[in-house]
């Protein structure tokens, strides 16, 4: 059980870490700072903004901004030092493969997720911003942090008898009830429940990249109209050719408004969903798992929701743009976890 604990504990320091470039990723996307060094994977031709300081770095079509710089960099060195992590949990794995219940195929995907998050974030820098792929490096750097919260759940039932099964299977009669899923519609439910939170999510960043969050500066309406006059052809192309530069966004205010209320649409359908799955949950009395992971969606979902209204009333301050994305991460995570606890009660 040593070896069982020693990748838990370097799976949960790779979660926190995964959270932390998430967020951290999302201020930097916030304050325009995605290209703050337009190569990769240096700064400017060197290892650090300071270096590319030193060395007069930047031309006239691309100014050296060092506070900028610094946040796009600060975010590569975490990301970097996340992946290395993950390398090790992996390598680990693989050595002690032969230990019962150990998950192998779960650290080998992450290492693949996590290569393919590297080339992600240079063709966000080389492409110049382009929506597609900066809303595809954010949701693979949420399905990276979902891998790491599945993997450190799987490891803490492994490490601890009465979420392996053995208390349960010994005890019979009632203890035994304890391992049986929840019905096979309230699973379903909850994993559809999943599946509109992570279009949501999607929805999400294509509004962020878009720079169409913005677009309705009032809630419940928008531009003091329920419909104000929008563009949903021209909202959502996915690609528009190379070498255009969309810091600050190309499209015209009605593709921008036709995004933003996509996104509520969105945000009002993921919550009803979630929202029924939970309370269907919590009726069921004697999953005292299932009831525990349907408080804490419920409770991630208030947050969430409190967090994204505020945003609007209070003029999407920075500070708020970026709680409402690591909401985002938590109410995904609190999601997955409510579907982990329904298959086994």
């Amino acid at each position: 059980m040593y070896r069982i604990a020693v990748l838990r504990r370097l799976a949960l320091a790779a979660l926190i870490l995964a959270f932390c470039v998430v967020v951290f990723g999302a201020y930097v996307r916030l304050t325009a700072a995605g290209l703050g060094c337009p190569d990769w994977p240096g700064c400017y031709g060197h290892v650090t903004p300071a270096g590319a300081s030193a060395a007069d770095a930047g031309t006239a079509a691309a100014p050296l901004q060092v506070g900028k710089a610094w946040r796009e960099m600060i975010h590569r060195y975490l990301a970097s030092t996340l992946g290395l992590l993950i390398v090790i949990i992996a390598v680990l794995s693989v050595a002690w493969r032969k230990q019962r219940g150990l998950p192998l195929a779960l650290p080998l995907a992450l290492v693949a997720l996590v290569i393919f998050q590297g080339l992600l974030g240079m063709w966000t820098v080389t492409l110049l911003l382009k929506p597609l792929i900066v809303t595809a490096h954010l949701a693979f750097g949420l399905a990276t942090l979902s891998f790491l919260w599945w993997l450190w759940l799987s490891l803490r039932r492994i490490s601890t008898g009465p979420w392996s099964g053995t208390t349960a299977a010994a005890g019979g009669g009632s203890a035994a009830a304890l391992l049986r899923p929840a019905s096979p519609g309230l699973r379903a439910l909850a994993r559809f429940g999943l599946l509109v939170l992570i279009f949501q999510i999607l929805l999400g960043g294509w509004t962020s990249t878009n720079y169409a969050a913005v677009a309705c500066p009032d809630f419940p309406t928008c531009q003091a109209q329920w419909w104000p006059r929008t563009d949903f052809k021209d909202a959502f192309v996915l690609w528009r050719g190379l070498g255009i530069n969309y810091e600050g966004g190309v499209l015209d205010h009605p593709a921008r408004v036709a995004i933003h209320l996509a996104h509520r649409i969105g945000a009002l359908v993921a919550s009803l969903t979630l929202l029924v799955a939970a309370i269907a949950a919590l009726r069921v009395r004697s999953d005292r798992n299932g009831r525990w992971g349907a408080w804490s969606l419920l409770l991630a979902l208030a947050l969430q929701l409190t967090l994204g209204i505020a945003m609007v009333k209070l003029g999407f301050p920075l500070w708020l743009a970026t709680a409402h994305n690591a909401g985002a991460a938590l109410l995904l995570l609190m999601t997955l976890g409510f579907n982990r606890a329904l298959r086994r009660a």
